[in-house]
């Protein structure tokens, strides 16, 4: 079998008594060990035999999830990355896990992720060079899809922890609207802008893992449910005709790379040459500088969330956390509440450009991995889509002159997750 079989190519074999889960479980397990003494995407992995008790019938029977290791797991240790949690197994999985399991998904293992998702980097190398970051804070579950070991990861984004590792790794990463996916049981680093997430190696792929873990009610008043995606033949998502795709001009485009200017420019052309309307578009400056509100929010919430750390264990904290806490401190009850407003307001106010576009389209990093483990790359060409709470999704695009992996980003209406993950069909075929 080969390694890179896909989420709905598997499900549709299993489904059709075509693949046996426990040979789809072995061929993940041989990869993981094969690959795993340079790749080091994994925290801990379960037992093939503990695997083989985890399958039972559904649409996700038998298929290898790799689960950020913020998110509560019952069977394997959840370490936030950190020291503090290093020996602690929760007593509860958390909301999405638990939707995992009753569709018979299976929990390959607890992916790497920097220090509580900010900042500190762990292990993790990047499938395609291992002298370069794979990307972060969701290190492990965007190196372990890309490398081959599961078809889908578990990610978290606050600024850009799924859409950055994704393009660096070469594969397929969807942020949801705000609260399209339950969070509970996942170690916060900000509750207003936290989300889970997911990692792919196709569109089909993460619009039927999506369509799956999405919220199905509203019972908590932070959860919002998007419609059932309509899908075709072999759980294949219809592509939007002739999108109308708004190609963003930033402040940011100075960042890029030439690499991904190209790529950028490239992707456009062929967008367009598909059939895609593609229209340049400069958005008011106050969205861009709303990113610094953002940041307040971030540090207020963090502080709040690791008083309890600050207090009892501040020494088992990295720099990174401890300078994000006393940020958070500094700042006053009126600006956060400000800081919330504007988050509220212009979230609202950029679906008026939803009227005329069907998507936006930008750089979903300044351009390749950068080499060396020390960082884990810049998130600012992610950060005011988390801070609006739309959705957004990287697809790969080509590579730099280095031979690492390059993509674009799409980003879609606040609710909008059909229409964007359609939109981002059509672009994969454009691209391929």
């Amino acid at each position: 079998m080969k390694n890179t079989i896909g989420l709905t190519e598997a499900c549709n074999l299993i489904s059709a008594n075509r693949l046996k889960p426990m040979d789809l479980l072995q061929t993940s397990f041989d990869k993981a060990n094969e690959v795993e003494p340079v790749l080091k995407a994994f925290v801990s992995r379960a037992t093939l035999e503990s695997m083989a008790k985890q399958i039972k019938p559904g649409p996700l029977s038998g298929i290898p999830i790799a689960v950020k290791d913020i998110i509560n797991t019952v069977d394997l240790p959840t370490t936030n990355g950190s020291p503090i949690y290093k020996d602690k197994t929760p007593a509860e999985d958390a909301a999405i896990v638990q939707k995992i399991r009753s569709l018979g998904g299976v929990i390959f293992g607890k992916s790497v992720t920097t220090e509580f998702a900010w900042r500190n980097p762990g292990p993790t190398t990047n499938p395609v060079n291992a002298e370069h970051t794979p990307g972060g804070s969701s290190s492990g579950s965007a190196a372990s899809v890309g490398a081959g070991i599961v078809p889908l990861g578990l990610g978290s984004q606050t600024q850009g922890s799924i859409i950055r590792p994704a393009a660096y790794c070469g594969v397929v990463g969807y942020k949801a609207s705000y609260g399209a996916v339950s969070k509970s049981g996942a170690h916060a680093l900000s509750y207003s802008l936290d989300h889970i997430g997911f990692f792919t190696r196709s569109v089909d792929d993460m619009a039927f893992a999506f369509n799956n873990l999405k919220n199905s009610d509203s019972s908590d008043p932070e959860l919002i449910v998007i419609a059932d995606l309509v899908f075709g033949v072999n759980r294949e998502l219809p592509m939007l005709d002739k999108p109308k795709i708004a190609l963003l001009a930033t402040p940011l485009d100075h960042m890029m790379s030439d690499d991904q200017k190209q790529a950028l420019h490239l992707a456009a052309q062929r967008l367009e040459e598909s059939g895609a309307i593609v229209q340049k578009l400069s958005l008011p400056q106050e969205y861009w500088d709303a990113i610094q509100a953002m940041n307040l929010i971030m540090e207020a919430e963090a502080a709040e969330i690791h008083a309890d750390h600050s207090q009892h264990v501040n020494d088992l904290l990295s720099i990174h956390i401890q300078e994000l806490v006393a940020r958070g401190l500094k700042h006053s009850a009126p600006a956060y509440i400000a800081a919330k407003f504007l988050q509220k307001k212009l979230r609202t106010s950029i679906g008026a450009y939803f009227d005329e576009f069907d998507a936006f389209l930008m750089a979903p990093a300044s351009g390749e991995a950068p080499k060396s483990l020390a960082s884990t790359g810049d998130p600012i060409f992610c950060a005011l889509w988390s801070f609006l709470g739309i959705p957004s999704i990287t697809i790969p695009a080509g590579k730099s002159k280095n031979g690492l992996p390059l993509g674009i980003q799409l980003i879609g209406n606040y609710r909008g997750d059909a229409k964007l993950l359609s939109v981002a069909k059509f672009s994969e075929f454009a691209l391929a």
